[in-house]
Formats: structure tokens, sequence, C-alpha cells
């Protein structure tokens, strides 16, 4: 299924930057999946940001604030219980609002894919 091959969940063996970004996002979404009310749409975010089709616009503001999401160091530091993720959550709402309009059926599919998975 188209869903699977472009957007199939990454293999933590890749090499170079793209692997180690790849591998601490999921990393950090596992941490942050209770903590972050919608984690669906920061998955879709996360696989709409890989689509080639994607506009350079959406990929840039996606992979901006998937990146700060992934930062060990940020404003609220993700280790504070309770409060950790909240600046995480206030900027990945904005990006995904800002694109939400580039997320398709195919990216929330393969989210709703790759949660499954855990």
């Amino acid at each position: 299924m188209a869903a699977e091959t472009r957007f199939s969940k990454p293999d933590t063996a890749a090499t170079g930057n793209e692997g180690e970004v790849r591998e601490k996002f999921w990393r950090t979404a596992k941490k942050a999946a209770r903590q972050v009310p919608f984690m669906d749409e920061v998955v879709a975010g996360y696989y709409c940001a890989l689509d080639k089709n994607t506009p350079l616009r959406a990929k840039a503001i996606l992979l901006a604030a998937l990146g700060y999401f992934v930062l060990p160091v940020d404003t609220i530091p993700d280790i504070v219980l309770g409060l950790g993720f909240t600046d995480d959550i206030a900027v990945l709402t904005a990006a995904i609002t800002a694109v939400r309009a580039r997320m398709t059926p195919a990216h929330r599919l393969a989210a709703k894919r790759a949660l499954a998975e855990g």
C-alpha cells in the first residue's frame, strides 16, 4: 500500500543525520505520547514533512517544530513532570495549524499504523 512504502516507520539502522533525527523523533514521541493529546497529528506531521510532495514551506515549518520537539534543550526541559512538554505542545500546535491543509489522509493513515505498532 502507498502509505506503507512512502511513509513506513524508519529503520533505526539508518546512517547519517537523517537516521539520527528519525530515531530521536520516535524515542521522543514514545516518551511524550501520554502527555501530548494530539500525538496522532504530530506523527502525521512527521510523515508530511518526509513526503516529497509536501511544499518546501510546509516542510520547513514542520521540521522546525519537530526539531524543537526532539532537541534535549528547550524552554522547559522535558524531564519536568507535568510541564516538560507544554512548550513543545505550543510549538507543535502552531506548526500543525499552519500546515494542516497539507496533511493528507495517507499521512494520517501512516501515523495511525505507526502508533498502533508502538
